[in-house]
């Protein structure tokens, strides 16, 4: 009876423990995303000067991993792609959507967590991100209006900032949230025929995740 007793105040004292960060572990964390553009669009040259363009929001799943080299200092890799649409504004207002693209952009920050041993974990971070563009496709209104029409966007190199809490479930189990902003700057190019167009994207995401982590 004794014994059992002092297994179940081990229990409890274990389910009291927080999730805590601690040097060399692995935090592995699935979220969901809203990735919301806040782009700014120069002109669609040299056919249309009077036009640029818009990107939507997307939202999709995202896996990432931290590796804690210290208590308080951690390096994490975001692995995810979401999908966006472009629509005309302007001149090309008219046609509405005018092509999608698949996009994945690795980011990679340093973080520094400020509480590792409480059981609400706030966090903040920088680092940088390289941005793949694939799968571009023009789309049916665009290719009516220009004829056949080829899209290709250049990948980017910028700069990522990053704020995020993690909020003890269980000892290896918690649950997240976390905020980046990231520098996204692109050159989409339209070739129908022997008609070229340049437009320079500045889409610099707001990227929002929700989800759990499990510390390893």
């Amino acid at each position: 009876m004794r014994i059992a007793s002092i297994l179940l105040a081990g229990a409890a004292l274990l389910a009291a423990a927080p999730a805590s960060a601690e040097q060399g572990d692995w935090l592995v964390r699935l979220r969901a995303l809203m990735v919301a553009p806040t782009e700014e669009s120069g002109p669609v040259e040299p056919g249309f000067p009077g036009a640029h363009v818009a990107v939507d929001t997307s939202f999709a799943p995202e896996l990432d991993f931290t590796y804690m080299a210290t208590d308080h200092i951690g390096a994490e890799l975001i692995l995810g792609t979401t999908k966006h649409h472009v629509s005309g504004r302007g001149d090309l207002g008219g046609l509405g959507r005018l092509a999608g693209t698949w996009v994945l952009p690795p980011t990679l920050t340093l973080q520094y967590h400020l509480a590792p041993e409480a059981k609400v974990r706030p966090y903040v971070g920088a680092g940088v991100n390289y941005t793949i563009f694939y799968s571009e496709k023009a789309s049916g209104a665009l290719e009516n209006a220009l004829g056949e029409t080829k899209v290709r966007l250049d990948d980017s190199f910028g700069y990522a900032l990053q704020a995020g809490v993690d909020f003890d479930i269980t000892p290896k189990v918690f649950a997240n949230v976390d905020v980046k902003y990231i520098d996204i700057d692109t050159k989409a190019k339209l070739v129908s025929g022997s008609s070229v167009n340049h437009v320079d994207v500045s889409l610099d995401p707001i990227v929002v995740g929700v989800g759990l982590g499990m510390r390893f």
